[in-house]
């Protein structure tokens, strides 16, 4: 059975901007009915999320699920904290990375796979200096302008 929605593909558009990626991971979320819903919808944000490893587990904290429409008493708050799942290696590898200074675990992308499963793609990140962003926005502007001169 074939979804007829849409692909479902949230960015954090900030993210590639502010941190250097070092490494990338795919989790699965911990959600309920309502929040699964206004994912497919496409009602949901990674604008200043982050991740925080307690406990043995990985946690995403400030995202963003609007509530859904039709969710009557049952549904959600918009942003509580969710739980992802990661296998143990991957867990016990990102606990160790983000205990060195200026490395943190930041959300990159929220999707919906061919089963219809929601996953987070988090990444370890390195925070950029300011001539890193200047670089990155130079960079950006020379492929626009190349861009163009071929388009002529």
């Amino acid at each position: 059975m074939k979804m007829e929605s849409k692909d479902i593909n949230i960015k954090n558009k900030r993210a590639k901007f502010d941190y250097e990626v070092l490494d990338t991971f795919t989790a699965g979320l911990v959600l309920t009915g309502t929040e699964i819903k206004s994912i497919r919808l496409g009602k949901a944000s990674l604008a200043d999320t982050f991740c925080f490893v307690a406990n043995g587990e990985v946690w995403v904290k400030n995202m963003h699920i609007a509530e859904y429409f039709y969710g009557s008493y049952n549904n959600h708050a918009a942003r509580r904290d969710r739980k992802l799942l990661l296998n143990r290696k991957e867990i016990r590898r990102l606990a160790k990375d983000s205990q060195e200074a200026g490395v943190t675990i930041v959300p990159l992308r929220l999707f919906i796979n061919e089963r219809g499963l929601a996953k987070l793609v988090i990444g370890l990140c390195r925070g950029k200096k300011e001539y890193d962003k200047r670089q990155s926005i130079r960079e950006r502007e020379d492929k626009r302008a190349v861009a163009r001169m071929f388009m002529k």
